[in-house]
């Protein structure tokens, strides 16, 4: 692969609430009357991450890579996924310049948690915290994150050669 020049990647991840009485965002575990439904431990705003780095390297997509019918993925950190892409990103001769990700979610309220999620995802990308955004958002009742049946996050990443 070519290190010549910066990529940019975006990934898009959307879970349902399910069962439960926390969501794990940003490797963040976060209190709420419910859970999401997922293969893994349904971390919608590292799961976009991954979409986005991947998606950077051409290399498709966290289900090509991690797929929903490997058991050993069942209830899988996130952050190890994240972890995994971040390796092959790195074999591929790239590092991250910056990630930017935004949670969409009526509930719980994500303010709180923010900073201790960018701390979390700049570990694993290792980069400062200053290269990682995390945003929260809703979607002002609109649609089925203004419902309340999920979560969805989006994440754009800068990939710069080594």
């Amino acid at each position: 692969m070519s290190t010549a020049f910066p990529r940019i990647g975006h990934g898009i991840d959307v879970h349902r609430f399910g069962p439960g009485d926390h969501v794990t965002l940003g490797g963040v575990r976060i209190p709420h009357d419910h859970g999401l439904v997922a293969h893994s431990d349904g971390d919608v705003a590292l799961h976009a991450l991954c979409d986005a780095i991947l998606g950077a390297l051409a290399l498709g997509d966290i289900g090509q890579h991690f797929p929903d019918t490997d058991t050993s993925y069942s209830g899988a950190d996130s952050r190890e996924l994240l972890r995994h892409v971040v390796r092959l990103m790195g074999e591929r001769g790239y590092r991250i310049g910056n990630a930017d990700v935004t949670v969409l979610a009526e509930r719980p309220k994500l303010a709180p948690h923010v900073v201790a999620m960018r701390e979390r995802i700049a570990d694993d990308l290792q980069v400062e915290s200053g290269c990682v955004s995390v945003k929260a958002t809703t979607t002002e009742k609109l649609g089925f994150v203004g419902r309340r049946e999920g979560i969805e996050a989006h994440a754009v990443v800068m990939l710069l050669p080594k």
